[in-house]
């Protein structure tokens, strides 16, 4: 059976998307302005980032009011195709 976001959160809702990816071309605001383009209203004070403990990788926590299941899954989709990005959480 398939279940949607729908059936497990209720929109908006608070969100915290976690990209992990390599650490370079400040990888922090590269993911900000990447998902900015589907939530306009980040800013700085969404993003909090992480190095790993080598400085390789970077861990990026980006906090946003999620309209919808299709907002979701767009920015899902468009990250997922940088070949910077690792993982998406």
């Amino acid at each position: 059976m398939h279940r949607s976001l729908r059936d497990l959160m209720d929109f908006p809702t608070i969100f915290r998307l976690r990209v992990i990816g390599y650490n370079q071309d400040d990888f922090a605001t590269y993911i900000m302005v990447r998902v900015r383009r589907f939530a306009p209203e980040i800013n700085e004070d969404n993003i909090n980032a992480r190095l790993s403990n080598g400085g390789k990788y970077c861990a990026v926590t980006v906090s946003f009011v999620a309209e919808s299941e299709e907002q979701l899954y767009a920015i899902y989709a468009d990250l997922s195709q940088d070949q910077r990005v690792l993982f998406l959480l």
